[in-house]
């Protein structure tokens, strides 16, 4: 890494938080996320509400995270923004503002893939933080993303395995939202989940060929089930929550601990980085621990507020590629469904 200091701010825009954040190298010195409570009122993102609010946010979080970073505008080296994947209303904020402080103040323009900052988000320097050799396989699961890459380099990664219709924050949501529960329902859902037992219900695991992942199907069986218990018992699902919620949540981790063994078998590598909310799910969290002493795998997980959309893992992608002089150019577009 360079001896010289290097000062990346770090633009988050696409979803529903509104987020930037300074790196000095690759430790952060600031980390402001700015998050929308509106959207629980519909019981879900309204992509609309989503671009008006960063709007109104993006100006006050990057001023905040410079303030709070100890430093001036004028000691930036680069902006570095997430140009995809998202809602386009609300990359294309993020987008504009980037470039326009970036031309303001004379330095270069940095497009980040959003998936990429959340894998590259375990290389921001944390006391005590192992960062994951090379290769590893990152699974990067959240409310709109549920990914298997095998990373070989900083920007060496290869996609082996992915949703075909829903992420695995969707299907927590979606069971919540069946369930009675408010948004976002998964945590929640795991709260829940603690207390009750995993398998007092059996839901059928979706059959995916290969890496793959699928959760539509599994959302129906859900409400299939609920549907034809309460006939019989209209309190069945208040009578039973907990125990649902396990089960729920025994079945969502049984999903992804089978394709993380069977990305595994194929890969030959036992290095596991995750990313994305949904890492925050207490039962992913023990079925990788417990994997670690089963299998010999070594697993790691970032700090929680670098798991979730936030600027930090924006701007530790950005410093990387400073490093290598990967400079955007100005005409550059927000793009929805960007790859890896």
């Amino acid at each position: 890494m360079s001896k010289e200091n290097i000062y990346i701010l770090g633009i988050e825009s696409s979803c529903d938080d509104t987020s930037a954040a300074v790196l000095c190298n690759d430790t952060i010195l600031s980390n402001v996320v700015a998050s929308q409570k509106i959207h629980e009122d519909y019981g879900g993102v309204v992509p609309e509400l989503a671009s008006r609010a960063h709007q109104s946010n993006i100006v006050p979080v990057v001023n905040q995270a410079i303030k709070k970073a100890g430093i001036t505008k004028s000691q930036l080296h680069a902006v570095a923004f997430t140009r995809g994947p998202g809602l386009m209303g609300s990359l294309l904020v993020g987008t504009s503002f980037a470039k326009s402080l970036a031309y303001g103040l004379d330095i270069p323009l940095i497009d980040v893939n959003h998936m990429q900052g959340h894998i590259l988000a375990h290389f921001i320097s944390e006391d005590d933080y192992l960062k994951p050799p090379f290769p590893f396989l990152a699974m990067t699961i959240s409310g709109g993303h549920t990914q298997i890459v095998k990373v070989n380099r900083y920007f060496d990664m290869e996609v082996i395995g992915e949703t075909i219709d829903d992420a695995v924050g969707e299907a927590y949501d979606k069971s919540g939202k069946i369930l009675g529960l408010g948004y976002p329902a998964g945590p929640q859902i795991d709260k829940l989940a603690q207390k009750g037992n995993p398998k007092a219900f059996k839901f059928t695991k979706p059959k995916v060929d290969g890496l793959n992942f699928s959760f539509s199907g599994l959302k129906t069986a859900i409400l299939y089930f609920v549907q034809r218990e309460t006939k019989g018992n209209p309190d069945f699902v208040k009578d039973n929550l907990a125990d649902i919620c396990a089960s729920i949540q025994y079945t969502i981790v049984g999903i992804l601990m089978n394709k993380l063994k069977l990305a595994v078998k194929q890969t030959g590598i036992i290095h596991i980085a995750i990313g994305g909310g949904v890492s925050a799910n207490s039962g992913i969290r023990a079925a990788l621990k417990n994997a670690e002493q089963k299998f010999g795998w070594t697993t790691y997980i970032p700090k929680f507020e670098y798991t979730t959309d936030n600027a930090a893992m924006i701007a530790i992608v950005g410093y990387l590629k400073y490093l290598e002089k990967d400079f955007s150019d100005f005409n550059v577009m927000a793009t929805a469904r960007l790859k890896i």
